[in-house]
């Protein structure tokens, strides 16, 4: 596959970030995916402090109004509406926003888990614990999640 294709197949691993795609391109070919997954993270991991933090603020809300409005990524439709967040009460709507709003306020970022490992009263727990976290260590889990959810996105888009 050609630098373009590569990049246009594989820019939305990581949300918004094209740059991640673009920064392992010169490595092609990989071995395996494991080998694709561990480039990006690491090209990601290596990279500045200000790329991380625009990594992390290209990633929504949780069930916030973009999502309402279907103005997600194709991505983060599929893996919000999976569990539902799409579909909330306006109960539990307002309790998104609310710890959404708390979360941005005490950190300058969206709040990111990967939906995909965990459920709705797992990610108002991690919520909560999260936002007890200081700014480095949280920097550090919002990345963490954020390998989790580009390493399943990428296992729905290259085959093993």
């Amino acid at each position: 596959m050609e630098k373009d294709g590569f990049v246009a197949r594989l820019g939305g691993i990581y949300e918004h970030s094209e740059w991640v795609a673009w920064k392992v391109a010169e490595q092609r070919p990989f071995q395996d995916r494991a080998a694709l997954a561990s480039a990006m993270r690491m090209a990601v991991e290596t990279g500045t402090d200000e790329e991380k933090l625009a990594l992390i603020r290209a990633h929504p809300d949780l069930a916030g109004k973009l999502a309402r409005a279907g103005a997600l990524s194709e991505s983060s439709t599929r893996e919000q509406a999976g569990l539902g967040l799409d579909r909330l009460s306006d109960e539990e709507f307002d309790r998104f926003t609310d710890l959404n709003g708390r979360y941005q306020d005490r950190f300058g970022f969206p709040f990111v888990i990967c939906v995909r490992l965990t459920d709705r009263p797992g990610i108002l727990s991690a919520f909560e614990k999260r936002l007890g976290n200081e700014m480095p260590g949280e920097i550090s889990e919002a990345l963490r999640q954020i390998h989790h959810i580009a390493r399943l996105r990428l296992a729905d888009l290259v085959a093993e």
